[in-house]
């Protein structure tokens, strides 16, 4: 089959990519992040990934364009519901570009990670299936999740420490800060 890859960064498609190979699939890659802040910490994902991508030969389109208005526009100061709409902002423009680029399904990194509500993503990912006419593969990818680090480690790859949003370094900030009040 031929996939579109969403990768949300380049540690997380290490195992994602190899696993989808390793079934056979025909796989092109797509980084679309406009929740990453700050923009240095943008442009270190997107600059790793790039790099990733020619350490492996994969092919990927990339967007590059920093997405802060986009993102905060989208959820709000108080970051409402902030997952469920991170997810389509990313996952409803794979859709659009697996089914204008004549793939068989899309699907994304996200869904390697035990911290991200798989549930969610999956419904998202069917929605925007759904709206742009194209399938949805879903994969629980999460079994490799500690060999996705380890291969990424073994690559040099920089690993983030956040989801990429700045409501989730917020959450991070503040609970490393409450450990140092206790």
């Amino acid at each position: 089959m031929k996939i579109l890859l969403h990768s949300c960064c380049a540690p997380c498609t290490t195992y994602c990519l190899a696993s989808l190979r390793g079934m056979g699939h025909d796989v092109r890659g797509y980084f679309r992040n406009p929740n990453i802040h700050p923009y240095r910490e943008f442009r270190h994902r997107l600059d790793t990934f790039t790099d990733y991508c020619a350490m492996v030969a994969y092919d990927a389109f990339v967007d590059d364009s920093y997405g802060l208005r986009e993102f905060l526009q989208e959820v709000g100061p108080e970051g409402r519901d902030r997952c469920a709409k991170c997810y389509r902002m990313r996952l409803m423009p794979a859709a659009a570009m697996a089914a204008r680029e004549g793939f068989d399904a899309f699907t994304t990194t996200l869904l390697i990670s035990p911290y991200q509500d798989h549930e969610l993503v999956r419904e998202v990912g069917e929605e925007a299936a759904r709206d742009n006419g194209v399938a949805f593969a879903y994969f629980d990818f999460r079994p490799g999740f500690r060999e996705s680090i380890k291969m990424s480690v073994d690559m040099g790859l920089y690993r983030q420490p956040y989801c990429g949003c700045v409501f989730s370094e917020e959450e991070r900030y503040n609970r490393k800060s409450s450990a140092y009040r206790s």
